[in-house]
C-alpha cells in the first residue's frame, strides 16, 4: 500500500476521534469580539497548542496586543519544502439566540430524511471545522509516515472576526520565522458541494461615507420648499452621476488596473454550472444588474464594483414630515480587483463629489478602510498540483475561481512575507456563517481531510 494510500485509509478510520476533537474545540464561547469571552478565546488558544504539541509540534501560545496567536512549526521532512497554513479559531457573536435551534455551543450531529449529516455549532464552518480537516489531515500523515510530506508552520489567528487588528504587526515581527514557499489558507469554500474550488482572486475594498451639509438646521418644506437647497436631491444626483447607462462606473482612472480574465480561467468558469437566473431568482432578482457587457461570472468575481450600502437623511420615522433636511449622508463601497490603487478611487470619489456641488452645500469625508485586491499567480506548478489532487478526491474537477469578498491576509502574505496563498476550503454556500444554526457539512468535514492528505502529498 502505497504512503499515500496509508494516510488516507487512516483519516477514514480517524473519522470517529475527529469528530470528538473538533467538538471539544468547538464547545469554547471563542467570540474575539466581546470583551467578556476573552478567557474563552484564550482557553480555545491553550487547546489548539496542547492539541499540536501532542501531534509532535513545535506549538507555543504568541501573545499580542489583542487575543494571542497560535504558531506551531514541523521541521525535518524530505525535500524541504516549507508551507504556511493559516486558520482562526475565534468566532462570530451568536446574536439573536432565540433563533438557534439548538446550543450555539453544544455541538450536534443532525441527520436529514435522505441519509446525510451535518455538524451544528458556531465555528462549525468558519472557521473551527475548516481549520481542523488540515490539523486531521496533519495527524493521518505522522501516525502513518512519522512526518508530514513536506514542512509545516501553522499560524491560527483569534481576531479574525474582528478586524484582525494584531495579525499585521505580527507578521511583520516575526517575518523570517513565518517565510514559506507558499500560505495555505482555509477559510473558503467549495463551487458547490461536488465541485471543490482554490481561490485564485479576491477583490479589495475601499469605503467612503460622504455626508453633506445644507441649510443650519431642517427646514419647513412649504415654507423654505423651492429656493432653500436639498441635501437629499444634491446626494442623489451625486450618486445617480457615479453610473452610465451600461453600468460602467463613471470616475475617471477608476479602470485602471482592470486586467482581463485569461482565457484558461474563463474556460474553467466557462465549465461550472452556473446560471444568473437561478442565481438571482434564489434572492428575488431576475435582472442582472452590472456591467451590460460582462457575464455575470466576471461581475463577481473580476469585475470592480461601486455600491451604495446606506442612504440617510431627513425624517425616516413613522408616518409623514414635511422637511427639508439639513444634512443628508452615503455610504459608498468599492470592491477592487487587479492593480487598482484604492486610496487614488478615493481621491476620484471625492472629486467628483467636490465638482458637483451647488453653492450652499458643503461636504465632509469619513474614510471607512482600505485594501488592494489580491490576484494568486495560479501559473505556479503547485496551483495545479493542489487542482489535480481536490479533483482526485471529488466527483467532478476543480476549478480556479474567484471571490467576490474580501480575506486580507491572503494580501498580507504576499506584501509582507512575499509568498503566494492558495485559498481552499470546503465550505458550502447554505452553511449560514455568521448567522444563526450555523453547520458544516459532515461530508466536507470527511472529505475535507482527505482532500489536504492528497494535496499535502502533491505539494511535495
Amino acid at each position: 500500500m502505497s504512503r499515500l494510500q496509508d494516510a488516507l485509509t487512516r483519516a477514514d478510520a480517524n473519522l470517529d476521534a475527529a469528530l470528538e476533537r473538533l467538538f471539544a474545540l468547538l464547545r469554547f464561547p471563542s467570540i474575539s469580539t466581546d470583551p467578556a469571552h476573552a478567557g474563552d478565546v484564550n482557553a480555545a488558544a491553550s487547546w489548539l497548542v496542547d492539541e499540536l504539541a501532542s501531534l509532535g509540534f513545535a506549538a507555543e501560545l504568541r501573545p499580542t496586543a489583542g487575543h494571542p496567536m497560535v504558531v506551531a512549526h514541523w521541521r525535518g521532512a524530505p525535500g524541504g519544502r516549507r508551507v504556511l497554513f493559516y486558520g482562526h479559531y475565534d468566532v462570530q457573536p451568536v446574536d439573536p439566540l432565540s433563533e438557534w435551534r439548538s446550543d450555539p455551543f453544544e455541538p450536534r450531529i443532525e441527520t436529514r430524511d435522505d441519509g446525510s449529516k451535518l455538524i451544528r455549532a458556531r465555528g462549525a464552518s468558519d472557521d473551527k471545522g475548516q481549520l481542523m480537516t488540515f490539523l486531521e489531515a496533519c495527524r493521518a500523515w505522522i501516525e502513518t509516515a512519522g512526518a508530514p510530506p513536506v514542512d509545516v508552520s501553522i499560524m491560527l489567528e483569534g481576531e479574525e472576526e474582528s478586524g484582525s487588528p494584531s495579525l499585521t504587526p505580527f507578521m511583520e515581527a516575526n517575518r523570517d520565522e513565518l517565510k514559506a514557499d507558499l500560505a495555505l489558507i482555509c477559510d473558503t469554500g467549495m463551487w458547490d458541494a461536488r465541485t471543490p474550488a482554490i481561490t485564485t482572486m479576491l477583490r479589495g475594498l475601499m469605503g467612503e461615507e460622504i455626508i453633506l451639509h445644507g441649510p443650519s438646521r431642517d427646514l419647513h418644506s412649504g415654507m423654505y420648499g423651492g429656493p432653500a437647497i436639498n441635501p437629499i436631491r444634491v446626494l442623489a444626483r451625486i450618486l445617480a452621476d457615479l453610473h452610465d447607462e451600461n453600468g460602467r462606473v463613471t470616475l475617471p482612472g477608476f479602470y485602471d488596473g482592470v486586467p482581463e480574465v485569461p482565457p484558461e480561467i474563463a474556460a474553467q468558469w466557462a465549465r461550472l454550472d452556473f446560471s444568473a437566473e437561478r442565481f438571482l431568482g434564489e434572492v428575488g432578482l431576475r435582472a442582472p444588474a452590472g456591467e451590460k457587457d460582462q457575464p455575470v461570472l466576471n461581475q463577481l468575481w473580476a469585475r470592480p464594483t461601486c455600491e451604495f450600502n446606506g442612504i440617510l437623511g431627513g425624517y425616516v420615522g413613522e408616518g409623514f414630515k414635511t422637511v427639508i433636511p439639513a444634512r443628508a449622508s452615503a455610504k459608498v463601497s468599492c470592491r477592487l480587483v487587479g492593480d487598482q490603487d484604492p486610496h487614488a478611487i478615493r481621491e476620484a470619489l471625492r472629486a467628483h463629489v467636490r465638482a458637483r456641488l451647488p453653492e450652499d452645500c458643503t461636504v465632509e469625508f469619513v474614510e471607512h478602510g482600505a485594501s488592494r485586491a489580491s490576484v494568486m499567480n495560479a501559473a505556479l506548478p503547485a496551483f495545479e498540483a493542489a487542482r489535480q489532487a481536490l479533483s482526485d478526491e471529488w466527483e467532478n474537477e476543480a476549478a480556479f475561481i474567484g471571490g467576490g469578498g474580501s480575506i486580507p491576509v491572503a494580501g498580507h502574505f504576499q506584501r509582507i512575507l512575499g509568498m503566494e496563498s492558495m485559498l481552499i476550503g470546503f465550505a458550502l454556500d447554505d452553511d449560514a456563517i455568521h448567522s444563526p444554526n450555523e453547520k458544516y457539512e459532515l461530508r466536507s468535514f470527511h472529505k475535507g481531510i482527505r482532500s489536504w492528505v492528497r494535496i499535502l502529498e502533491r505539494l511535495a
